[in-house]
């Protein structure tokens, strides 16, 4: 049994907890880090945690085993080596840098402390994606050729002046940062590895400072070719859509998922919903239980990072941009 400790209740935390919290026999939450006890007290309570004010505090814990980071996205790249040099496993969300240099320095921080280090893409455990990802492998819609993926919806309308996340520091590419990157994860699991963007990013019509329309055309090493698309202020929509040279297969959620051959109507597949919080949570659990170093291939959580950069670069100068491999 992994015991952690959330840096960050806030809503998204709150679900993290509430997807294992005594429901897992691989992992509970024992603690959460705040600096405002009395605001998340009775939250606290409902969840079975013990607050902690000072971060250090939960790191020099010995019956903490594990920090899950559901804090701001500039502040991941310090938690995770804090954490690393404490000897504790570390489950970062989404994303889990805005720079390849930071990302990398994380990783070889957690690598040098031989700990776990896992990273919130969760919507790999969807089982549409899971489903997917059998029937490409066994060659259901031949060679992958081209990947289109959007995650778009309305949660810009929701932000203020004052909330890091209204704030480009915080979310360059606008709804990319805390949306698009959940679709660039599946196309890279899908595609292998990006090495070029070209990309548009604009504020149209939300009312802080931040885009809300950005698009991206992508090419991977693998000679798939790729768009990717994310919106703060239109309705909610997830898809991701993988063409191959004998069909194609599309989900629309976690459990929908389309597939066409070259020939005759697209089927649906009957699919089970399932809880991907929890998923991505005890795979963590369980690749720290086993001593594993990390349950995404670094080299993925790398690239995705460098997109995200890359999509800011390339709408800024206009320029495509490369991604060293």
């Amino acid at each position: 049994m992994i015991r952690a400790a959330l840096n960050g209740l806030g809503m998204w935390g709150a679900r993290l907890v509430d997807s294992v919290q005594n429901k897992s026999a691989l992992m509970r939450f024992d603690a959460a880090i705040t600096r405002d006890a009395a605001k998340h007290g009775e939250l606290a309570g409902k969840l079975g945690l013990k607050l902690i004010e000072r971060e250090e505090d939960a790191l020099g814990n010995p019956d903490i085993d594990a920090v899950v980071l559901a804090t701001p996205h500039s502040h991941h790249p310090r938690q995770i080596v804090a954490a690393a040099r404490a000897g504790k496993h570390v489950f970062v969300e989404k994303p889990f840098a805005l720079t390849r240099r930071d990302a990398e320095d994380a990783i070889a921080a957690c690598d040098r402390a031989g700990v776990t280090l896992g990273v919130g893409f969760n919507r790999r455990h969807a089982p549409a994606v899971i489903e997917m990802r059998r029937r490409i492998a066994a060659g259901e819609i031949g060679e992958v050729l081209h990947i289109e993926a959007q995650f778009s919806g309305p949660s810009g309308y929701r932000l203020k002046e004052g909330q890091w996340r209204a704030t480009r520091a915080e979310c360059p590419g606008g709804a990319m940062t805390p949306r698009g990157v959940h679709a660039l994860d599946c196309m890279i699991h899908f595609g292998g590895l990006i090495q070029s963007v070209s990309a548009v990013s604009k504020r149209r019509i939300i009312a802080v400072d931040i885009d809300d329309v950005t698009t991206a055309l992508l090419t991977f090493n693998s000679g798939v070719t790729g768009q990717l698309t994310s919106l703060h202020t239109t309705g909610e929509i997830w898809r991701l859509h993988i063409f191959g040279s004998k069909g194609w297969m599309e989900s629309r959620g976690d459990a929908d998922l389309v597939i066409a051959g070259l020939e005759g109507e697209p089927k649906r597949v009957d699919l089970a919903k399932a809880d991907k919080e929890r998923a991505v949570l005890e795979e963590f659990a369980q690749a720290a239980t086993d001593g594993k170093p990390t349950v995404i291939d670094p080299a993925e959580i790398i690239n995705g990072v460098a997109v995200l950069e890359a999509i800011v670069q390339s709408s800024d100068s206009g320029q495509i941009i490369r991604i060293p491999g």
